[in-house]
């Protein structure tokens, strides 16, 4: 029989994980200082979710965590499209929030940015040919940057931000 005490006093076998990412600290630091220059110290961005399936909302989501943390970065995620530089948009656009899209669009003031994020946000995904489907944001949208991936890292997607920003100070 198996003691129960050798669980907790064995040496435990966990992966090896690193709590800074020079890649990131490089990247964030660059985009920090084009988000200075560009927007006047912060870029506030609104997701909308035209149809998708979730994957890249959480990969979004990640962004606002510790490890990521984009706020110190100066990027910031706002709730109303009146307050947001850019569009963030996720999901093939469905029918029924083609409306929605534009509308959401029409509200934010100018000079306005759209980022698709996801594949189905770029080209309809697997999506592409449904009934419910118009396809890719660039159908009713003009699309700056496309982010491609299914879903992509938080890293791409934080990549795709410095693209916009970059392209923005042209």
């Amino acid at each position: 029989m198996v003691n129960p005490l050798t669980y907790v006093f064995r040496r435990k076998v966990t992966e090896k994980f690193d709590f800074s990412d020079a890649e990131l600290e490089a990247l964030g630091s660059e985009l920090k200082a084009e988000v200075n220059q560009v927007f006047g110290s912060s870029l506030a961005i609104r997701e909308l979710d035209s149809g998708s399936d979730n994957s890249t909302e959480i990969e979004i989501s990640n962004l606002g965590t510790p490890y990521y943390d984009v706020e110190r970065f100066g990027i910031s995620f706002v709730a109303s499209p009146r307050h947001a530089d850019v569009l963030l948009v996720t999901g093939a656009v469905t029918l029924n929030m083609a409306e929605a899209v534009i509308k959401t669009y029409e509200a934010m003031p100018s000079p306005k940015f759209v980022i698709a994020v996801g594949n189905d946000a770029c080209d309809g995904g697997i999506y592409k040919g449904s009934y419910a489907v118009l396809g890719g944001v660039d159908k009713i949208l003009p699309v700056d940057i496309k982010i491609p991936g299914n879903p992509p890292t938080p890293k791409e997607i934080l990549r795709g931000i410095f693209a916009l920003v970059k392209k923005a100070s042209k």
